[in-house]
């Protein structure tokens, strides 16, 4: 038990810092829109399988050399149509929010970074591929997060300052920061932004979640009707919210194309949203927002 563990189970403890967020906020709420179709598993796209993550098929089986072209349209579903009902809901609210874009599927779909670049949205890389990166040799993991910094400058018309994977090799987050990110969401154990070291540098955590997330319909973990969304977000914002009145936190409210851009789960994405507008001491804002504001606030702590 003396030797060196590389995982942190202590974090805050009973001592969390001051957030303090702009206006005395009990909580700050980042709104992720997540853009995946066109990046996932596809042997139109060099890989030995078809994709079987989060589509509305029941457990689909990995076709060897071969398309599931179910799989295939169900992630279209996302990008044709899922996609523009969910911005609707954030433009005729004029609510900031956040891109977690994939560089091949913003590649394949050149409406969408214009669209999302007029509203005043910031992008967080998710990586070039929506793949497993756990195997992949490092200097092909390094061209992919080149890439994805390439094809978001090239939709956005600007570099993202922070990357989330989902799915990282061990070699992630040092390639990030060689690349220049400032920051990385590949973390799920806090509710509270915090500095780790890295090759002897600090780096900012800003932590995600897979609770207040939509994938919850298609992880087979308990959602099955649209008010099922509303009711456990909702649950997860009073309680942080209660609980801002000492101690502040954030919460990410993640959503897909594919599943919340279905007609009755978006009206539950758009009664989220609103009930989130309809308390005065919440700071809505996008992850960079949340990123200067920290680093201004708790600046990194000298490496030793």
């Amino acid at each position: 038990m003396t030797d060196h563990y590389p995982r942190d189970l202590i974090g805050y403890g009973g001592n969390p810092p001051a957030a303090d967020w702009p206006n005395r906020a009990r909580v700050a709420v980042n709104f992720v829109l997540n853009y995946e179709e066109g990046a996932e598993r596809c042997i139109l796209h060099g890989d030995r399988t078809s994709e079987t993550a989060l589509s509305e098929l029941f457990n689909p089986v990995a076709l060897v050399g071969e398309r599931d072209l179910n799989v295939e349209s169900n992630y279209e579903y996302g990008s044709r149509v899922g996609f523009w009902r969910l911005l609707r809901i954030f433009a005729d609210r004029h609510v900031p929010f956040t891109v977690y874009a994939v560089g091949m599927a913003l590649d394949r779909n050149p409406t969408v970074g214009p669209a999302l670049a007029k509203l005043g949205c910031d992008f967080v890389s998710h990586h070039h591929r929506w793949i497993d990166y756990h195997n992949m040799e490092e200097a092909e993991e390094r061209a992919q997060v080149l890439a994805s910094i390439a094809a978001i400058e090239r939709a956005a018309g600007a570099r993202p300052i922070g990357l989330y994977c989902g799915r990282p090799s061990a070699n992630t987050r040092r390639l990030a920061i060689e690349a220049g990110f400032l920051y990385d969401s590949d973390a799920y154990n806090d509710d509270l932004p915090y500095w780790t070291t890295v090759a002897g540098r600090s780096h900012l955590i800003i932590p995600h979640t897979l609770h207040t997330n939509d994938s919850r319909y298609t992880r087979g973990q308990d959602w099955s009707v649209p008010g099922d969304m509303f009711t456990c977000l909702k649950a997860d914002f009073d309680a942080l919210y209660e609980e801002g009145e000492r101690t502040p936190s954030m919460v990410t409210f993640a959503f897909h194309n594919r599943p919340a851009g279905r007609p009755g789960r978006a009206t539950e994405v758009a009664r989220l949203v609103d009930y989130v507008l309809g308390h005065e001491r919440v700071w809505v804002c996008r992850r960079d927002d949340i990123y200067r504001h920290w680093v201004a606030r708790h600046p990194a702590p000298p490496t030793r």
